[in-house]
């Protein structure tokens, strides 16, 4: 058996049973729909190949995207709004970098040390993920829509209420055990 131990978008740590490996991502998208979270971000941030990013599902970490009022779309994850920056590649003799695509914001006083990075100046970033490189992974894409999800939003709605069990258990009943 398998644990997932999930941190709800209100605090609460919630542990989730899962009986087979493959069933692992289904989990962490389902409560990542719901803006729970799994772990911490690494400083760094998450690293995905490059050819995830236009397509990448942002609930495997508890995350979503945001349309600001500008039209500017964003990733929220834990209550941050993270911006898209593209990254030219960079071939110099003291570095090469591939092309890539980054999602950062402005670190804060209450950042820890080991999660922010130097950016030009005085300003410091967090970065929430970097795409860069690599061979694309379907498993990091958004699952296809079925046929008749995306003609019927009820449909669509009603299969993302219905929960996974915990070992059989509703999540409804397993938490009142």
């Amino acid at each position: 058996m398998i644990h997932i131990e999930f941190t709800t978008d209100l605090g609460a740590k919630v542990t989730v049973d899962v009986e087979r490996p493959e069933q692992v991502l289904d989990i962490q998208r389902h409560y990542g729909r719901l803006g729970w979270t799994s772990g911490e971000v690494p400083a760094g941030g998450y690293q995905f190949p490059l050819d995830n990013s236009d397509d990448f599902d942002w609930a495997l970490i508890g995350a979503r995207e945001w349309t600001s009022p500008e039209g500017e779309v964003m990733i929220m994850h834990r209550g941050h709004a993270y911006r898209r920056r593209e990254l030219e590649a960079v071939d110099s003799r003291k570095l090469k970098l591939p092309k890539a695509v980054k999602y950062s914001r402005g670190a804060k006083l209450t950042d820890p040390d080991h999660i922010r990075e130097k950016g030009d100046g005085e300003i410091e970033y967090v970065t929430l993920a970097m795409f860069r490189g690599g061979k694309r992974q379907e498993r990091f894409a958004k699952p296809a829509q079925t046929q008749s999800t995306q003609q019927n939003p009820a449909r669509r709605d009603e299969r993302a209420a219905q929960a996974p069990s915990r070992q059989g258990v509703p999540m409804q009943a397993a938490s009142r055990a």
